[in-house]
């Protein structure tokens, strides 16, 4: 992997990196068969919900976290802090999604770089012990590379809507230039929640969107499903 920085992230944050983020949907699929979503309006409220609700006060905060304390090879602090948003996580598929794609995130950086705690992480996740997930995983993985924490933070949130919207255009008959649209709008919302990450902790977490949730846990009884949440 190249050393620098800016590369790094891209290459993380890319939705060719391999952590399978393409097979989820977060709800938003139940929502289309529901016939709740039929637009552009109607996605631009449902990823509004998500980075507002969940996204940034939650996973964007463990990610400057875990970013903190992987510059202080803190191990204890990271499973601890994995354990925290793991409990934070009530609907089944969101959970199982995030410890998927940080799994796969912690399996790749811990073959692409030399860094001893993002080893360590890793191996617990594979024995079983700690979950693992996604945000903690992209956390660790800028303290590795030395990303700026606010950079960290507004990359994950890009990186997730940019998720959501992929699976928009997989579920509604949007053209490629809607989804470009939604990107364009949330930037500012991104930027905000991004920097509302500066000086927090993992005492600091907190998720509210039990819409996002119901649908869920009501995705898993769809009969016919494109996404696995």
């Amino acid at each position: 992997m190249s050393t620098d920085p800016l590369l790094g992230l891209l290459q993380f944050a890319d939705g060719l990196f391999p952590a399978g983020g393409y097979a989820h949907s977060f709800g938003l699929e139940y929502y289309v068969q529901a016939g709740e979503i039929r637009d552009l309006a109607g996605v631009e409220a449902f990823i509004r919900s998500h980075l507002e609700g969940t996204a940034g006060p939650c996973d964007a905060v463990v990610v400057v976290s875990a970013l903190a304390l992987g510059e202080v090879e803190d191990l204890d602090g990271c499973l601890a802090l994995d354990e925290t948003l793991d409990a934070m996580k009530p609907v089944a598929e969101f959970r199982e999604a995030s410890r998927q794609m940080g799994r796969q995130t912690l399996r790749v950086a811990a073959r692409l770089t030399d860094h001893p705690l993002l080893r360590l992480v890793s191996d617990s996740v594979e024995s079983g012990g700690t979950p693992g997930h996604h945000p903690l995983a992209f956390g660790l993985v800028g303290s590795a590379l030395g990303w700026p924490p606010q950079v960290a933070a507004r990359t994950y949130l890009y990186s997730t809507t940019a998720l959501l919207v992929g699976a928009a255009l997989r579920l509604l008959p949007l053209g490629q230039l809607d989804g470009q649209r939604i990107l364009w709008a949330a930037g500012p919302l991104i930027e905000r929640l991004s920097r509302e990450t500066e000086g927090k902790g993992p005492a600091d977490l907190w998720s509210f969107a039990p819409g996002i949730e119901i649908a869920g846990m009501r995705h898993a009884r769809l009969d016919a499903r494109l996404f696995r949440s």
